[in-house]
């Protein structure tokens, strides 16, 4: 099956067990889904340390922007994070798997970087939007946290395509096979 269905395929998967299942306050249920996701992409990753590395920054990014929504009152989730004032786990999760994406089926993103920001721009706050209709999310100011969301996203969007350009092209050198002199 072609790379590019398998990971768009794995990614809408856990997407929708993730809002769903945080929906429904069972928000581990959509993280598991994740869990084989993500391990289901980085078993078929040629460079799986180039992909671990890109899926943590990712993470580490996610924890702290949505941690700085969650502080400012721009976004409210129902249950409580184990950190109070921070982002649950299940959104953290979820920018782990919008990175198994990246070097596959969001490849087409590094042709541009304007057209990258563009594409966070709306596609942020529309995954967002999408969440709240699941019940997964709230917004005391929808148009304030929804803009903010879709400033956020225009910049992060070009720079973890960016980060994952580069270390795919670093992997690529140190995975090739050297000849024999």
């Amino acid at each position: 099956m072609n790379a590019i269905l398998i990971n768009i395929s794995l990614f809408q998967a856990g997407w929708f067990a993730a809002v769903f299942s945080a929906a429904a306050s069972v928000p581990i249920l959509g993280t598991l889904a994740i869990a084989v996701a993500v391990a289901t992409h980085l078993a078929r990753s040629p460079s799986r340390t180039a992909e671990a590395r890109l899926l943590a920054i990712a993470g580490a990014i996610g924890f702290a922007w949505e941690s700085l929504l969650v502080a400012t009152g721009l976004v409210q989730y129902d249950e409580a994070s184990a950190i109070p004032g921070t982002a649950p786990y299940w959104i953290v999760a979820m920018w782990l798997l919008f990175a198994t994406t990246l070097n596959v089926g969001m490849r087409w993103l590094r042709k541009s970087m304007i057209v990258t920001a563009i594409v966070g721009a709306i596609g942020g706050p529309l995954s967002f939007l999408a969440g709240q209709k699941a019940g997964a999310v709230s917004f005391p100011d929808p148009i304030l946290s929804l803009a903010v969301i879709g400033l956020g996203w225009a910049v992060f969007l070009p720079l973890l395509v960016r980060y994952a350009a580069r270390a795919d092209e670093r992997a690529a050198i140190v995975d090739r096979p050297v000849p024999n002199n």
